[in-house]
C-alpha cells in the first residue's frame, strides 16, 4: 500500500507563485512515476505534470515554462513549483503515484489540495 500526503493549499494572486509538495510512504518501491493532476469546477481532470523514475518530465502545454515538477532528496517526495499563476490555474490539485503491481499498472491518488488564483 502507498500513502500520499499533500501540502501547499494556497490562495495567491495572479502572477504569483506557489509550491505544492507530496510525500509518498509505504510500498514506494512499486512507484514508477509521480504525477500532478488538477480538476477545475465543471472541467475534466487533466494531467499537469509527470516525473518518471529516471527523472524525465513532461507537462501539459498550458503550464510549460511556468510549472516545474521535481523530486526531493528523498525521491519519494515530489514538488510542483507553480510560477506566473493565472486565473485558469485555479483547481483542486491531486498528487498521484503510478504503481506497478505484477502485471497491473494503476494510479494511486492523494486527497487533493485547493489552489485558488485571484485577480
Amino acid at each position: 500500500q502507498v500513502q500520499l500526503g499533500e501540502s501547499g493549499v494556497g490562495l495567491v494572486q495572479a502572477g504569483g507563485s506557489l509550491r505544492l509538495s507530496c510525500a509518498a510512504s509505504g510500498s514506494v518501491f512499486n512507484i514508477i512515476a509521480m504525477n500532478w493532476f488538477r480538476q477545475a469546477p465543471g472541467r475534466q481532470r487533466e494531467l499537469v505534470a509527470t516525473i518518471n523514475s529516471d527523472g524525465s518530465t513532461r507537462y501539459v502545454d498550458s503550464v510549460k515554462g511556468r510549472f516545474t515538477i521535481s523530486r526531493g532528496v528523498a525521491k519519494n517526495t515530489v514538488f510542483l513549483q507553480m510560477n506566473s499563476l493565472k486565473l485558469d490555474d485555479t483547481a483542486v490539485y491531486y498528487c498521484a503515484a503510478t504503481i506497478v503491481d505484477g502485471m497491473v499498472t494503476y494510479d494511486h491518488w492523494g486527497q487533493g489540495t485547493q489552489v485558488t488564483v485571484s485577480s
